[in-house]
Formats: C-alpha cells, sequence, structure tokens
C-alpha cells in the first residue's frame, strides 16, 4: 500500500510565491543563507523559503525540524507580534523549533548569529562534533 505524502511542506499551490521569496530575499536573509547553503553550517542542510501549513520560514532544516525567521521591523508591531506568536505555536505543535532573529543581529553579529545556531543544532541533534 503506497504511503500518502504529508500535504503541511511545499504544497505545489504556493511553488511560485515561494520562488518569488527566494528570489526577492532581503539583505539579511541573504547574509544568513550564505553561511547556511551547501551544508556549511554543522553539516545540516537548510532550505530558503519553505512553506509549512499556511507559514513560510525563511530557512528550515527538516533533518532537525528547525525553522530559522529572520525579522525586519513589520514584525514588531502589535499586529506582527500576534502573528508571529500565532504562528510559532502552530509550528511548534508540530515539534517545530523556531529561532528568531533580527536583521540587524545578522548585519552587525553574524558570527554570534551562527554560534546561536550550533549551540541549538547540537541540542536538537544530541551530539557535539560540530564544526
Amino acid at each position: 500500500m503506497k504511503k500518502k505524502k504529508s500535504n503541511i511542506f511545499n504544497p505545489k499551490r504556493t511553488k511560485k510565491k515561494r520562488k518569488y521569496l527566494r528570489n526577492n530575499m532581503t539583505g539579511a536573509q541573504i547574509k544568513l543563507w550564505s553561511a547556511l547553503k551547501n551544508r556549511q553550517l554543522c553539516n545540516k542542510k537548510f532550505r530558503r523559503q519553505h512553506r509549512i501549513r499556511n507559514y513560510v520560514v525563511d530557512f528550515y532544516c527538516p533533518e532537525l525540524n528547525l525553522a530559522i525567521k529572520v525579522d525586519g521591523e513589520s514584525h514588531y508591531s502589535k499586529t506582527g507580534m500576534q502573528h508571529d506568536r500565532k504562528r510559532d505555536q502552530i509550528l511548534n505543535n508540530l515539534n517545530i523549533k523556531v529561532i528568531r532573529f533580527m536583521n540587524q543581529q545578522i548585519y552587525d553579529n553574524l558570527g554570534g548569529v551562527l554560534k546561536e545556531l550550533k549551540i541549538e543544532i547540537t541540542e536538537l541533534d544530541g551530539s557535539d562534533n560540530h564544526t
């Protein structure tokens, strides 16, 4: 019997939107992506602009169920924060860990952001042999 494919990740109907988002990333997203792509961080595969249910996360590591969001100014309005809390709760209910960074953190301290991600990856992976 054929196993039915889960529809919560990257449904075909969202392909155009995800492609648009990948081709129009913010400067902070581009900077972080340059450090995540090609398994550069802890030999983990990250996907960019990955759809989960009705939400698109900036970066996602399926092996660890780890989502990374890069937040600009709009996320710090009352409405933005409410939307983010709701999204994070839904993702957490799917056993997906969400980590958020502000654009400015990435611009000013990419090394610190990567260090924080390495710590999180080590905890989620359960091993301590990451470079």
